[in-house]
């Protein structure tokens, strides 16, 4: 079944195929979002668990799809050969952390007190933070489906296809427990079921957006497919560290987000290597 997935998005042009990816992830994040039709209320060692398995998926998409790739398309032997990677996982992690300071969020175990980003004379709403702090999350994941789809576009040898959907795979999988983890708080807030749904879901939106900017940038730049690579994965690793790893150690659950980290590091490695 994946070779015919694999076929029908190589008849079709990259950065269309790029969109039709980032969909799919969007999608899986609608799906977790659901779960609050069903749901009020969800064990908090379970959404540490979710988070942990986001923050291993991501730690591993960003070497396996994304840094190792970089380094073996670029020219040059020694500290020469990993300048592009190093360069692109420098300005990646500082473009989040750009994001991080300017844009208001919050995390999702923490109080409102410790919202960050500017603040503004009116206080925003808890809802919107924690929507916005999700969506950070996924600006780097659209981004690393769509630049690798535009390596395909721009006829990379280490680029391909099945590299890229097993990425948008490995993404989509970890954006379903994601979505949980925006609807369910937003629920036991007291929202109603369609507005937790509508705030979970939202959250993914931007993926769509940042695929298809990923995929044309390089199309139109082909040597900076390596850095692109690698600045997509220093922003996933920015967000891992900053981000998913302290939200799962506000509580007494520690244990278990680790294990869902562990767990979420071997799916998508085995991911890679057995599809990529």
């Amino acid at each position: 079944m994946f070779d015919s997935i694999v076929l029908y998005f190589e008849s079709i042009p990259p950065v269309i195929a790029a969109l039709y990816a980032t969909l799919f992830t969007w999608f899986l994040t609608a799906l977790g979002a659901s779960v609050v039709f069903f749901f009020k209320n969800m064990k908090r060692s379970v959404l540490d668990g979710m988070l942990g398995f986001t923050g291993g998926v991501m730690v591993a998409a960003s070497y396996w799809s994304l840094l190792a790739p970089a380094i073996e398309m670029s020219a040059g032997e020694g500290f020469t050969k990993v300048i592009p990677a190093s360069v692109g996982f420098i300005l990646g992690a500082l473009f989040l952390f750009g994001l991080d300071k300017a844009l208001p969020h919050l995390h999702i175990n923490f109080k409102e007190t410790e919202a960050e980003g500017i603040k503004t004379k009116t206080p925003w709403q808890r809802t919107t933070l924690l929507v916005l702090a999700i969506t950070l999350h996924n600006i780097p994941e659209g981004l690393a489906v769509g630049v690798l789809f535009g390596g395909v576009a721009a006829g990379i040898p280490e680029a391909s296809i099945a590299g890229a959907l097993t990425l948008a795979i490995g993404i989509g999988i970890q954006n379903f427990p994601e979505g949980i983890a925006v609807s369910m708080p937003l629920r036991r807030m007291g929202m109603s079921r369609r507005k937790s749904f509508m705030y979970g879901q939202s959250s993914a939106l931007v993926e769509p957006v940042a695929g298809v900017l990923g995929a044309v940038a390089v199309t139109f730049f082909t040597p900076m497919l390596p850095y692109a690579l690698a600045f997509a994965a220093g922003a996933m690793i920015f967000v891992v560290v900053e981000e998913v790893i302290p939200e799962t150690q506000q509580d007494k659950h520690t244990d278990i987000a680790t294990l869902g980290f562990i767990g979420g590091f071997v799916v998508m490695m085995m991911l890679d290597v057995a599809l990529g």
